[in-house]
């Protein structure tokens, strides 16, 4: 089973892509100058090509993944007593996934990508709500994606499955990349 199988199934067992907490992740990003930040954003697409979410290019997680195009995830399960990091390089996705998966979004999420311009200062949560209703009657059901929004693909290079066992003797397993292989190793807790 590739890590990208077993992640997938580990999302399964915490519920599948349909529930939020099994498929948030918190990302994080650094700057030109190595400053991390980090957020939670949702899983939206897993194959093996990677890892996809989606959000505005122009946010601080956009610009930062402009200038220094490499990131790190992790999944977290308590319940479950699991956790999955994932390491690699981002790349932007293309505009026909990016349009088709804004296209799949609710309306009002649509409206709030046009509203919104992510991570910018603004006056007040009421000139936020007055910019959502300009949006909402300037658009009908087809609302177009803006140019400042779409996904972007992390396309692992290391990912790392914990498990917790009692005594603290956890499972863990390392994969790296190597070409279209994944080289394993098992990692002492």
């Amino acid at each position: 089973m590739s890590p990208i199988e077993l992640l997938a199934s580990w999302i399964d067992d915490a519920g599948g892509a349909a529930r939020v907490d099994a498929i948030a992740m918190c990302l994080a990003t650094a700057d030109s100058g190595g400053g991390p930040s980090a957020r939670i954003v949702l899983l939206r697409g897993l194959d093996e090509r990677g890892l996809r979410f989606y959000t505005s290019y122009e946010s601080r997680k956009g610009r930062e993944l402009s200038e220094n195009p490499r990131a790190a995830a992790v999944f977290y399960w308590p319940q479950l007593e699991r956790q999955v990091r994932v390491e690699g390089t981002v790349a932007r996705l293309s505009d026909e996934e990016s349009d088709a998966y804004f296209a799949s979004r609710p309306r009002g999420h649509r409206i709030a990508a046009w509203a919104s311009e992510q991570s910018q200062a603004i006056e007040s949560r009421e000139t936020l709500e007055e910019r959502f209703t300009h949006f909402e009657q300037r658009f009908d059901d087809d609302v177009p994606r803006p140019h400042a929004w779409g996904g972007y693909l992390l396309r692992p290079v290391r990912i790392e499955f914990w498990e917790g066992r009692p005594n603290r003797m956890h499972d863990r397993r390392e994969y790296r990349r190597a070409g279209d292989d994944w080289n394993v190793r098992i990692l002492q807790p």
